[in-house]
């Protein structure tokens, strides 16, 4: 039989739960000030981990006190008992969020570091998240006493009907996955598709890609359908690209001199426009005899793709300015229609027998 509750008993529980309290106020003022350096550093994953030290330690100092002070009052072995496992679990349970919110964040900051201007792809973030917590729920479920193997034989088993079932949702999860795999697309990149879609890649989750078109509108992609069709990715492997430009002059102009003015507008709209790659050398290629005009083709510079309207806008009006400027004619395409007049026709003069009278 356990002994009456003392007043010391309740001093030694008030002060353990004092001190609980005042370890995780202490913890959480520490780490607002860890937090603050954080942030001065360029990797963002110290901010991840900070921050979900802020959740954990204060809740890990509370639950110490109230554990000591369970411990110093003469409570029966098996309340003892149960109030260990509610503190165990509460402790699991806070460990298992934290771990999920700094796991996914580390994974979120890989991402955005590797994949450009865009928001991370969800699909590493989500399946990371349910992992940890995953692992978590079956840390639980031991710590209760609970066999874990039963129903992992049993999720093995639902597991293959669900597969069957969600055979759609399955393929465009294990594309996603073999998509981010093989970094064929990224969150970023600019791609056109063979059925017409084009845009940035704003995001790839579990189920579908998300494609931001140039006019802000957003295009849902089935991840299963982005492995299939055929693409282009204007940003692999590298980012800039060229753009080409047809232009073409009369035949009376001095070819010399109209591919001499048209590197100096070409240069000029390199240093000047935003987006444009100042290092670019001017290439000015003439490969056609046309009905009214010499054809030849200007190839440009550009940063990224969504840059070539802004520069091809720019250099049209520099160069129609500087061609009127050298007195060098574009001219507009030409037919010549010549009409004939139709020559009178000479009867034919009968044969005089035609002209007998009949008899």
């Amino acid at each position: 039989m356990n002994r009456a509750v003392t007043l010391d008993d309740l001093v030694l529980t008030g002060i353990a739960l004092a001190a609980g309290l005042a370890l995780a106020f202490l913890s959480r003022t520490l780490l607002l000030w860890l937090a603050k350096h954080a942030k001065r550093t360029r990797w963002s994953g110290d901010d991840v981990i900070v921050d979900a030290l802020r959740t954990v330690v204060p809740w890990a100092a509370i639950a110490g006190g109230i554990a000591a002070g369970a411990a110093v009052l003469p409570l029966t072995r098996t309340v003892q008992h149960h109030i260990n496992q509610v503190l165990i679990v509460w402790l699991i349970a806070v460990v298992t969020l934290s771990a999920a919110r700094v796991i996914t964040g580390l994974v979120r900051t890989v991402t955005q570091s590797r994949s450009g201007v865009a928001g991370s792809a969800t699909i590493f973030v989500n399946i990371t998240r349910i992992l940890v917590l995953a692992i978590g729920f079956l840390v639980v479920l031991q710590t209760l006493g609970i066999s874990v193997a039963p129903l992992l034989t049993a999720l093995g088993v639902g597991g293959l009907a669900v597969a069957l079932a969600l055979q759609d949702t399955l393929a465009n999860l294990f594309a996603g996955i073999h998509i981010l795999a093989s970094r064929t697309v990224q969150p970023g990149d600019y791609i056109r598709l063979s059925s017409g879609e084009e845009g940035y890649v704003e995001d790839i989750n579990w189920r579908q890609t998300t494609v931001r078109q140039l006019s802000n509108n957003l295009v849902v992609i089935p991840n299963g359908q982005l492995a299939k069709t055929n693409m282009t990715n204007y940003t692999r492997p590298e980012q800039q690209l060229t753009v080409l430009v047809q232009v073409g002059v009369g035949y009376d102009s001095d070819l010399e001199h109209v591919e001499r003015v048209t590197a100096e507008v070409v240069t000029e709209v390199m240093r000047e426009i935003t987006g444009a790659v100042p290092e670019h050398e001017p290439a000015i290629r003439f490969h056609t005899f046309g009905d009214s005009r010499i054809g030849f083709t200007v190839v440009l510079g550009v940063g990224e793709f969504s840059d070539q309207y802004r520069i091809k806008h720019e250099f049209i009006k520099r160069l129609h300015k500087r061609y009127r400027q050298e007195g060098i004619t574009i001219p507009a395409p030409t037919r010549t229609v010549s009409l004939k007049q139709p020559t009178a026709t000479v009867p034919h003069p009968r044969h005089p027998e035609d002209h007998q009278l009949p008899r």
